[in-house]
């Protein structure tokens, strides 16, 4: 068996992703979301992790806004991630987050944000104590933050519009 390659997304890897992700998640809204994320312009980065040739997983990072008074913070969101499911508990996951996270490091990102499991998400240290004192339409245990520098801890989270149409 070959290693894992992750790398940007390609154009040509859109279909093979889109059927990722609604065989992932059993819907075509993530696909969706991401069709709507690409047309706006809202990706900040979208890795594919793939074996002999084949996507196995993928991840993308939008852009978000901390809104505070009369400024605004750039952060990013982190939605979705996802493992073909013949393939899940292969690390493939665990490999996407952190090269995405060395690479929005050196993007110069500061402040990631997730809607997740927080055990999952927890290993990767986002924890909702940080996401905590953020307003939000997804305020919950399971919001979660992860800074790698000074970043806001209050304020509002403006996600892309597309975010607003998931059902």
């Amino acid at each position: 068996m070959s290693a894992v390659v992750i790398r940007p997304e390609d154009p040509q890897d859109r279909s093979a992703i889109s059927a990722l992700l609604t065989s992932a998640f059993g819907t075509e809204g993530e696909a969706r979301l991401v069709d709507a994320l690409r047309a706006g312009g809202h990706i900040v980065l979208s890795l594919v992790a793939e074996r002999d040739g084949d996507p196995r997983g993928y991840i993308l990072f939008s852009r978000l806004m901390v809104r505070q008074e009369e400024t605004s913070f750039p952060a990013v969101a982190l939605a979705p991630l996802a493992v073909a499911p013949a393939h899940q508990g292969e690390g493939i996951g665990t490999a996407l987050v952190d090269e995405a996270h060395l690479e929005l490091q050196r993007l110069g990102e500061r402040l990631s944000v997730v809607l997740g499991d927080p055990a999952y998400y927890g290993r990767f240290g986002y924890t909702h104590a940080r996401a905590a004192n953020f307003e939000s339409v997804y305020q919950c245990e399971a919001l979660q933050a992860l800074a790698w520098d000074e970043a806001p801890t209050t304020g509002r989270l403006d996600y892309a519009a597309p975010f607003s149409d998931l059902g």
